[in-house]
């Protein structure tokens, strides 16, 4: 069998397997093509996976040979056109914003495997990529943010005088909201923690952050980390207790994000107008519209009251090194499953989280989380 690593698009550092994940595929047989500078932007190059195993080879000639491919973001329509029919593709492929694109991969007869639809279980925990990322992302936005806050983020007390903490919002206390909170705190900011899932209340105090109660929020226990809709009572006493906190707010992250869905709403333009000139929100939900309605994504803007929102979906990608590291030892884990100790594809969807990320196979869509958005 021939698998393939193929290089991200130029806004994207990462890559899909480093040179220490190839030992794995090549124990079972597998020949491992991967495209020229792949991994450059991950400060792996050419030489060191030619020695680890690796054949470096062009985008098309990968495409057009190998039987299973690599990534990290789909590939364009161009490129599904010369793979090889029936090959399987592995990637974070967002199916739920792409039905137009799954139905002409299942229309080539692909396999795709979306990672990021990976059931969010104890067993799926080594490999799920949504948690390996966001935990990056989670601290850069705090490093971030510091980066661009024009005062300490610790108390300090000096001959010159008093410098009191930052008082840091986070909003959404998943994977991400968590690490924002626990690098934070290590910076020394005071912190406090809105979440509609009570459950995660103990965790937040246990970091050392003020939890924010809202009482009547609609159970998310079992969405997998994310937001779900809450009812129109609960989003008015939501909003006012955000604006509350907000108000006392240098620093908002927010995490927020609907499987699926637009990002909710949490800070309205009156909230941010009320913030201190010089504040910094940094939005992780930018790519599906963001958290606030100013959010641009990757891109940084200053309002007219100056407080700056950094819409920056692709934080893990800053630190590309480490979140390469981490993906492909995912990835390693998932293909576990649908590969034998010799080399073979077999694909037992039986298991729970095979079925549960894989999108296309046999010429149609296989995963019934993605019919409904027709």
């Amino acid at each position: 069998m021939i698998a393939g690593v193929l290089k991200e698009p130029s806004a994207e550092n990462r890559v899909s397997l480093l040179p220490e994940h190839l030992t794995i595929l090549l124990k079972k047989n597998i020949q491992v093509l991967v495209q020229q500078e792949a991994g450059i932007a991950a400060f792996a190059t050419d030489a060191v996976y030619t020695k680890a195993g690796a054949i470096i080879k062009d985008r098309t000639a990968i495409l057009q040979q190998a039987d299973i491919l690599f990534s990290i973001h789909p590939l364009t329509h161009d490129e599904i056109q010369i793979v090889k029919p029936g090959a399987i593709l592995i990637g974070i492929f967002q199916p739920l914003y792409a039905y137009a694109t799954m139905q002409e991969w299942a229309a080539k007869s692909i396999t795709a495997f979306s990672l990021d639809a990976i059931p969010r279980t104890t067993r799926a925990q080594s490999m799920d990529v949504l948690s390996s990322q966001a935990n990056i992302a989670g601290y850069k936005a705090v490093i971030l943010a510091a980066a661009n806050y024009g005062r300490y983020f610790p108390m300090f007390i000096t001959a010159a005088g008093s410098i009191p903490p930052a008082k840091i919002l986070v909003l959404g206390a998943g994977v991400a909201g968590l690490q924002a909170i626990a690098t934070a705190k290590r910076l020394g900011a005071v912190i406090e923690v809105f979440d509609t899932r009570p459950a995660v209340k103990e965790e937040v105090m246990s970091l050392g952050a003020k939890f924010v109660d809202v009482a009547g929020a609609a159970d998310a226990a079992n969405t997998g980390g994310y937001a779900v809709e809450q009812s129109a009572e609960y989003q008015q006493k939501q909003q006012q207790r955000i604006a509350e906190a907000a108000a006392k707010a240098d620093i908002i992250i927010t995490t927020a994000q609907i499987p699926g869905k637009p990002a909710p709403k949490l800070l309205t333009e009156a909230m941010i107008q009320q913030m201190r000139n010089g504040s910094i929100i940094v939005d992780l939900a930018a790519a599906t519209g963001g958290n606030t309605p100013l959010t641009q994504n990757n891109a940084t803007i200053i309002t007219a009251n100056g407080v700056t929102i950094i819409g920056n979906s692709n934080l893990p990608a800053t630190m590309p090194f480490d979140a390469s590291k981490l993906y492909g030892k995912n990835l390693l884990n998932f293909l576990q499953l649908i590969v034998t100790a010799d080399g073979h594809i077999h694909i037992p969807f039986e298991d729970d989280i095979v079925q549960g990320c894989c999108i296309t196979h046999q010429g149609k869509i296989v995963n019934e989380k993605v019919l409904p958005l027709i």
